[in-house]
């Protein structure tokens, strides 16, 4: 068994490194603004023409390319050993493409055919998830490699969490706000010029976050340099990594969630537009409010995990979350809710938005920690850390299945008949409501078996604890034999013991 450190241990994290690190957030949040399900529909659908059942399909095949790019990313960047680290050369190498690609999304050329821009915004947006993701993994493995401790992890998760939805909610506010609201959700130009700005903050905020955590970084303990290996060498490292039950756990909660959540932000726009007859304007405004959660998970989400255990927390707020979301629209279907135009109905959805969202995001920020204590659980078994692989593999499928989620949207769009270049007040009510009945049980079923696999993971304080107890004493087991071999092939002249 190679034994490996266990990185820096407890050393605490001033509040400079937990900004620099959790700051890039901001380009990743911006970035799936944009390429949430909802606008992609409504910018390919409805502005430029494309039908939504291709659209969808186009959104799902990108999320399986990114998806399948994922776990080589994470594979190379725990395997990568250079002067600026492990993770960092992938984190600067994503900025340009990332920013680039992302412009290129919402500015087209004009004049395509369907087919034309069909094959451009697959090939577009395939390389946008892509580019995002070269930063975002190797950025999400560092927070097992900065801190061993089990609450600082989640003090780290906390802090991208809220700048992740920082960044969100500056792309809605901005493009329903300053470059779309004034002109309709129809508007073209709006897309285009936000595009542009986005990509901008996008680079600028990859190369800040990745410059403030370097310095930290090259004070970490170095590792071995990782022998070379067959292909049935790395892939039976591969498998005894993920074989991992409280990964497993993880994943399947990841695997039916992501198909639920896909549909519904996928539809969210639809519901917004034409269920609750909001203009862009107030939906604009209504997305943004709904994030000032993350302000309140910052500080809630990691006392709530050190008291009362990280995964008994996050299951109670997955369920509160569930039970929110699905409130409004299940209280319409049964004539409960105040009618579209009530001045009620905004602070209701604003209410009912921000509790929702605090309490899936502090579900979000512990599952993040959970996995970070993997690291040293797979490890004791596997006798590798993989940080970059098990990070990778966390978000793999909620990606493929975020791609069905968007693929049943275009599906369900179909199945309703809901027609093309719809302006708000000209879609018949019924095909709203018979969408709505559709979808809203399906997505709450999804949920609940998501929480329900939750209840597969294993690793508590007590077990984290213990793996790095184990994990310490078999690198001080390796550095005694690695000085009992020096001695008798006669390099030193005594054994040194080192423990890291």
């Amino acid at each position: 068994m190679t034994a490996h450190a266990t990185g820096d241990g407890a050393r605490p994290l001033n509040s400079r490194i937990r900004i620099a690190y959790g700051s890039g957030s901001v380009a990743h949040g911006l970035a799936y603004s944009g390429l949430a399900g909802g606008v992609l529909q409504i910018f390919f659908n409805q502005v430029l023409g494309l039908p939504a059942l291709l659209v969808g399909t186009v959104i799902m095949i990108s999320l399986i390319a990114d998806g399948v790019a994922d776990p080589l990313i994470g594979r190379y960047s725990d395997r990568l050993t250079t002067r600026l680290g492990r993770r960092h050369p992938f984190m600067y190498a994503a900025a340009l493409p990332a920013a680039l690609l992302f412009a290129l999304l919402f500015n087209p050329p004009a004049g395509l055919s369907s087919q034309a821009l069909m094959i451009l915004s697959l090939v577009v947006m395939a390389g946008v998830r892509i580019s995002v993701s070269l930063y975002e993994i190797p950025s999400n493995a560092l927070t097992a490699e900065l801190t061993s401790d089990y609450d600082q992890r989640t003090l780290l998760q906390a802090h991208r969490w809220f700048f992740g939805i920082l960044g969100g909610a500056l792309g809605s506010l901005t493009l329903q706000e300053v470059f779309v609201g004034g002109h309709g959700v129809l508007y073209r130009p709006g897309y285009a010029q936000w595009g542009l700005a986005a990509s901008f903050v996008i680079f600028v905020f990859i190369i800040v976050s990745a410059l403030g955590t370097q310095r930290r970084v090259r004070d970490l303990p170095p590792r071995p340099i990782p022998p070379r290996q067959s292909l049935a060498q790395a892939m039976a490292e591969i498998r005894s990594t993920l074989a991992n039950r409280s990964l497993m756990a993880l994943m399947l909660s990841g695997l039916l969630s992501g198909v639920a959540q896909g549909v519904i932000l996928g539809l969210s726009i639809y519901v917004y537009n034409h269920f609750w007859d909001l203009s862009p304007r107030q939906y604009g405004i209504l997305i943004p409010l709904h994030s000032v959660g993350s302000i309140v998970a910052v500080f809630l989400a990691p006392k709530l995990a050190s008291h009362f255990g990280k995964k008994p927390t996050m299951i109670s707020l997955f369920v509160g979350a569930v039970a929110m979301q699905a409130g409004p629209l299940f209280l319409r279907l049964i004539g409960v809710m105040p009618p579209n135009g009530s001045p009620w109905i905004m602070p209701i959805l604003a209410l009912d938005g921000f509790l929702t969202s605090t309490l899936g995001i502090m579900g979000y920020i512990i599952a993040g920690s959970m996995v970070a204590d993997i690291v040293e659980d797979a490890a004791v078994r596997s006798g590798t850390r993989s940080e970059g692989l098990l990070y990778a593999a966390y978000g793999l499928l909620p990606k493929f299945t975020g791609g069905f989620g968007a693929f049943l949207t275009g599906v369900l769009l179909q199945i309703v008949h809901f027609p093309v270049h719809a302006a708000r007040g000209s879609v018949d009510p019924q095909i709203m409501r018979h969408l709505v009945m559709i979808f809203l049980p399906g997505t709450v079923l999804l949920n609940i078996c998501a929480i329900s696999a939750l209840g597969l993971y294993r690793i508590d304080r007590r077990t984290h604890e213990r793996n790095l107890a184990t994990l310490q004493d078999a690198a001080a087991t390796a550095e005694m034999m690695h000085g009992v071999e020096a001695i008798e092939a006669g390099d030193v002249a005594t054994p040194v013991l080192r423990v890291t």
